[in-house]
C-alpha cells in the first residue's frame, strides 16, 4: 500500500511541476474523440510544443490544492486532459479551439494563465490572440513606420534648405 501511495505522490509533484513550469494549461472535457482524433490531436499539440496528458481528477485537485487557484476544483468533474503550454501561452488555447471547430467535438472546462485561474471565456479569447512572433512583427512595423515617417521629414527639410524643391 505505501508504494501506492509514494507512486501517487510523485505523480501529484509532477502534475504541480507541470501547472507552475507551463505559462498556461488548458483543462478540457475529451468526450466524444474517437482513437483516430485523439491521435490527430496529440501530434497537433506536439508540433505545437505542447504537453498533453489525460490526468485524473483527484490528482490534479491535490496538485493544485495550495496554488491559489482553487477555481479549477468545481471543473474537475467527468474525464479531464490538461494542455500545458510551457513555451507559448497561446498554443494550447489556439489549437484545442481549432481542433474544437474542426471536430465539434470536446469541450473546454477552464485554464490557467501564469499561475491564474481563468474560465472557458478566457480560454477563447486566449485562443483568438495573435501568436508572440506576430505581435512582435506588428510591434516592429508601427515602429520602422514611424521611423520611415521621420526620415521621410528630415529629409524633406534637408531638400527645403537646400533649394533642391
Amino acid at each position: 500500500m505505501s508504494k501506492n501511495i509514494e507512486a501517487k505522490k510523485g505523480v501529484v509533484a509532477d502534475i504541480r511541476q507541470k501547472f507552475e513550469k507551463a505559462q498556461s494549461a488548458v483543462l478540457v472535457d475529451y468526450r466524444g474523440l474517437n482513437v483516430a482524433e485523439d491521435t490527430e490531436l496529440r501530434n497537433l499539440l506536439r508540433k505545437a510544443g505542447v504537453e498533453y496528458a489525460v490526468l485524473k481528477n483527484t490528482m490534479i485537485n491535490l496538485a493544485v490544492k495550495d496554488m491559489g487557484i482553487d477555481e479549477i476544483k468545481t471543473h474537475l468533474e467527468g474525464p479531464t486532459a490538461v494542455a500545458f503550454g510551457m513555451e507559448d501561452a497561446v498554443a494550447p488555447a489556439k489549437v484545442l479551439s481549432d481542433f474544437m471547430k474542426k471536430t465539434k467535438k470536446m469541450s473546454v472546462k477552464c485554464g490557467v494563465v501564469d499561475g491564474a485561474y481563468i474560465d472557458d471565456k478566457g480560454v477563447e479569447a486566449l485562443a483568438n490572440t495573435p501568436s508572440r512572433e506576430v505581435l512582435i512583427a506588428r510591434i516592429m512595423g508601427s515602429m520602422m513606420s514611424s521611423v520611415s515617417k521621420f526620415v521621410y521629414c528630415v529629409e524633406a527639410i534637408r531638400k527645403k534648405q537646400a533649394g533642391e524643391e
